[in-house]
């Protein structure tokens, strides 16, 4: 599906609030022999301020990849591997469940979830994470053609059935071909040329009342 249309946001670090320092134990120690008055202290104070200095440490030793350009997010489910078949058109698929309902129809709105990932493994989109199914309309050119034919069948591909999980394995040119892809003010979240693998769930037709 074309990421175009999502908003990625950039993660944000959050400030550590300013704390007053705490007498030390061996502050508390030196007064106490020179029988000048103590402050208190306990062991709650104690850990709170280890723990202040601990997530200090952290902040500030955490790298920051500003020239980023993938989103590496992890989709709640995930697809066992299977061995690809390959059609005339350079698209790999296998299934890892059939499914038993409808053929996907053709110039028809179905739902589907999705996990769509670069060949190397890291996802840069999931509709897992967006906790709800892709609503798509198949076979009209408003999603890749990879996608078209791997859901809707062809050229030696057969139809997935509704119930049905299938991995995908894309290639460029039935992709996005060689200019990057999802771009926002200048940073793209697909590069050119890129090889996707996605793992689609058909869940079921659409039942709504889109046209």
């Amino acid at each position: 599906m074309a990421v175009s249309s999502l908003s990625f946001a950039s993660p944000k670090l959050q400030t550590l609030q300013a704390f007053t320092p705490k007498p030390t134990i061996e502050a508390t120690f030196k007064a106490s022999s020179s029988n000048q008055s103590t402050p208190t202290i306990n062991k709650k104070q104690i850990f709170q301020v280890g723990v202040g200095i601990l997530a200090a440490s952290i902040v500030a030793s955490a790298p920051l990849n500003a020239d980023a350009t993938r989103i590496e997010y992890y989709a709640t489910t995930a697809e066992p591997t299977c061995e690809f078949n390959f059609a005339r058109s350079g698209l790999g698929y296998c299934d890892i469940v059939v499914g038993s309902g409808q053929e996907a129809p053709y110039n028809q709105l179905v739902n589907i979830h999705y996990t769509a990932r670069f060949a190397d493994g890291i996802v840069f989109d999931s509709s897992y994470k967006r906790g709800r199914a892709l609503t798509m309309r198949l076979g009209m050119g408003k999603v890749i053609k990879g996608l078209d034919q791997g859901i809707l069948g062809g050229e030696g591909v057969p139809p997935m059935l509704v119930g049905g999980k299938r991995k995908l394995q894309i290639p460029p040119h039935l992709a996005y071909g060689p200019e990057p892809a999802g771009c926002f003010s200048g940073d793209c979240n697909i590069p050119g040329n890129a090889t996707l693998v996605y793992d689609i769930n058909f869940l079921e037709l659409y039942s709504g009342n889109r046209k």
